[in-house]
């Protein structure tokens, strides 16, 4: 393919990627559709031959657009499951059928193939289960410097006892034996004939070595024990020792050790620091740690010629390896390999007792602790590729981001769950598979991922090479576009290459030298800029670069320039009467005008048709609102007065202290304007003035020359008033006691009557009179 072409794509693509960020659609911008489905997932593109809008949209827009269902390519990504064998359970088979490593699984699926396409994500689920009766190899790698002796004797009945210790957990435990000292080259051991046969001298020793394969990996704990008996100490000068090149060794020698691909642990037991890379220039080794297997007859032979590995190479090829690391060390030395063990995944710090009785439970508890904690990782990705980790862990507890790879306290037969999403952004690796490797720290089984990469439409296998369509067969028909031959540019493959600059064929399309092509507003076809198509037909871009536009100018109520002038290369020019950027500022002053005629009644400025009002004692729209209109009348009314009719109290004084007024006068109060000022003058008469306008130093005003004074009292009337009302309520007083004593008198008779008619007695009769005469009748007497 051209690569000018190539260039030119790219250079799109990333144009497309810049203007994301402000346009709405970043879609309209690929050129093919190659580049249609590297923009989004959201991007369709449309084949028809005689599609005219642009062919990259949303399916929404191009259907709108008159695009066929059949022409619109929509190219998915797709996932495929290849390889998905259930995680073993044990509950489903007799426990006491011992189970071959190919027959148990701990993690699900194993295979996966991913089809990618830029931007739109994959998602899929990942289990796993810890198996029950999962074996086991541990190799006890031991510092046997001369200070190890007492822990030497502890750890030969390691074989037998941890065997029963650990039989709760697995019943296939094959345990192996190495040990390290130091290299053999000054300054870390003597080198005199002698001290290199006994460096314990006059003591009894065994000679010195770097590291020692013992005992391959065995399940005949009684065989490890036998050996770990023949063990004999030995001496160095320093107190580091070459404990590093013991890892690297036992790590990367699977074969010699007898690795097998399960669960693998390494016990590393001293009582002393270690050295590191660098250390070995003191005995001048320079050459670095190659990281690879040098054992000669089970001994290290590359000690004095390879420099003491570092710690990253360490914590690599451990991990790689699967190969958890259990440092069982002393107190005074337990701090530094806690720091240790932070650099290196899967690993954990166990602290010795002084003569190392407690190797057992240590290495049980620190198993139990690195088995019980999950974390995922998976190998380098590729470019633009990323991945993200959703946990569901035991008791319902779901994590992501940092922690989305980890799940803690997991026991034998627990099950988690993690939901596993692969996105990437453009193509990384055209026409290329990759694939990735998942799996679970310390163990040995993986999930590989294969990574296929959606680079072009399944239409592009369609291609028509040498269409007649592609001006004279310069390029192929693919997708409804043309994708030019070696030599030819252009939208139809019109330009060729001679047509533009050699070095810069975009040259011509920069604008003052500028890296910009085009101003990031086009493209560059035969060394001239075609301005891109905007969705508003309304709005478009303009000039040789592309540098102008008619849509970005200011803006005024919610209008380009304010719906009062045309936006010309980002800058307004203002209609008649209009100016501002805007055109927001109308010059015409009509609504600025107060009732007196004047601008702003005189009392302030008029801008972009408001007023701005100079006299701070005046408001409103025309300046005609006073804030204090009583306050500001009084103010001005003895100049106005003295000025106007030559009385009040500053008339001896108006030449001089009210000369700055300037005075019209008006027949009566009707012709004036409003507002108006109403005053009293000295012969208790009310006079109107308009409030004075100041200009300048001078005050001026309009003053009726009427005024209204309050005419005499009527006197004759008053008293004659006064008088007849008077009369009149003495004549009212009088009726109205007449008119009671008519009312008691006759009640009192009425009430005279009344009694007389109810007198008892005869009227001749004195009602007093009593008789002087008294007769008695005897009542006895009957008549003879």
């Amino acid at each position: 393919m051209d690569v000018r072409v190539l260039l030119i794509s790219a250079l799109l693509a990333l144009v497309s990627h810049v203007r994301a960020k402000t346009d709405s659609n970043e879609c309209i911008y690929a050129k093919t559709c190659g580049e249609c489905i590297q923009v989004g997932p959201q991007c369709v593109w449309c084949k028809d031959p005689d599609f005219k809008p642009s062919r990259c949209d949303n399916q929404e827009s191009l259907e709108k657009a008159g695009c066929t269902l059949s022409g619109i390519e929509n190219t998915r990504g797709s996932l495929t499951i290849d390889k998905n064998k259930s995680v073993t359970n044990r509950k489903a088979v007799d426990k006491a059928v011992k189970l071959d490593v190919s027959e148990i699984t701990q993690i699900q699926p194993q295979k996966l193939t991913l089809n990618l396409r830029s931007g739109e994500p994959q998602k899929f689920n990942l289990k796993f289960k810890r198996a029950e009766d999962y074996p086991i190899d541990l190799y006890f790698l031991m510092d046997l410097s001369d200070s190890m002796l007492s822990n030497l004797e502890n750890v030969k009945k390691l074989g037998t006892e941890l065997a029963k210790e650990m039989q709760d957990i697995t019943s296939d435990l094959r345990i192996g034996f190495g040990s390290f000292l130091e290299k053999l080259v000054m300054p870390f051991i003597l080198t005199t004939p002698k001290y290199l046969k006994n460096p314990c001298f006059p003591g009894d020793c065994t000679a010195p070595f770097t590291y020692k394969h013992v005992l391959d990996l065995t399940s005949d704990g009684q065989k490890f024990s036998d050996e770990v008996s023949k063990q004999r100490t030995s001496g160095n000068l320093d107190s580091p020792e070459a404990g590093f090149d013991a890892i690297m060794q036992a790590a990367v020698c699977t074969s010699e050790i007898g690795w097998r691909n399960v669960t693998r642990l390494l016990v590393f037991s001293t009582d002393a620091g270690f050295h590191s890379a660098g250390d070995g220039k003191l005995g001048g080794i320079v050459r670095p740690n190659d990281g690879k297997c040098h054992l000669q007859n089970n001994m290290y032979n590359m000690g004095n010629h390879l420099d003491y590995p570092t710690i990253s190479q360490l914590a690599d090829v451990l991990s790689e390896n699967n190969i958890q690391t259990i440092f069982a060390v002393t107190k005074p030395f337990q701090s530094l390999y806690e720091d240790l063990s932070a650099l290196i995944p899967k690993s954990a710090v166990g602290t010795l007792s002084d003569s190392s009785t407690n190797v057992m439970r240590l290495i049980v508890d620190a198993y139990t602790s690195l088995s019980s904690e999950l974390n995922l990782e998976n190998s380098k990705l590729p470019d633009g590729v990323s991945i993200s980790y959703v946990s569901h862990c035991k008791n319902g507890v779901s994590q992501k981001g940092e922690n989305g790879h980890k799940c803690s306290n997991i026991s034998i037969g627990d099950e988690v769950n993690f939901d596993v999403e692969i996105t990437t952004v453009g193509c990384p690796s055209k026409g290329q598979s990759q694939t990735i490797k998942i799996k679970p720290l310390g163990f040995s089984e993986e999930v590989e991922v294969v990574l296929n990469f959606i680079c072009e439409c399944e239409c592009h296998k369609e291609a028509i090479p040498n269409s007649p369509e592609c001006t004279s067969g310069n390029g192929a028909l693919e997708c409804g576009v043309c994708r030019c031959n070696e030599g030819r540019l252009g939208r139809l493959c019109e330009c060729s290459r001679d047509e533009v600059l050699t070095e810069d064929f975009d040259a011509n399309c920069r604008k003052d030298n500028s890296t910009n092509i085009c101003s990031n507003n086009g493209a560059c076809v035969c060394g001239t800029c075609e301005c891109k198509i905007r969705e508003n037909p309304d709005e478009k871009y303009s000039g040789k670069y592309c540098e102008c536009d008619n849509f970005s100018c200011d803006r005024s109520n919610n209008k380009v320039c304010g719906g009062h002038g045309k936006c010309d290369c980002g800058k307004c020019i203002c209609d008649a009467n209009y100016t501002g950027s805007a055109c927001d500022c109308p010059l015409d002053t009509s609504t600025c005008l107060g009732s007196n005629g004047e601008i702003c009644s005189g009392r302030g400025t008029c801008k972009c048709g408001e007023c701005t009002c100079t006299d701070q004692n005046f408001l409103g729209k025309t300046c005609e609102d006073c804030k204090d209109c009583l306050k500001y009348c009084t103010e001005h009314k003895d100049c106005v007065q003295c000025r106007a009719f030559k009385i009040g109290d500053k008339k001896d004084t108006c030449a001089k202290e009210c000369g700055n007024f300037n005075l019209k006068m008006v027949k009566k109060k009707e012709d004036l304007t409003q507002p108006l000022c109403k005053e009293r003058d000295a012969n208790d008469c009310w006079f109107f003035f308009t409030y004075p306008t100041k200009k300048g130093n001078t005050f001026e005003a309009h003053v009726a020359d009427s005024v209204e004074c309050p005419s005499g009292p009527a006197l004759i009337p008053i008293v004659v008033g006064l008088v007849a009302g008077i009369v009149l309520i003495g004549l009212a007083l009088l009726l109205i006691w007449k008119l009671l004593m008519v009312v008691h008198d006759r009640r009192e008779f009425a009430k005279f009557e009344k009694e007389k008619m109810n007198a008892k007695w005869d009227t001749g009769d004195n009602p007093i009179y009593r008789s002087a005469v008294t007769t008695v009748v005897n009542p006895k007497y009957e008549g003879q």
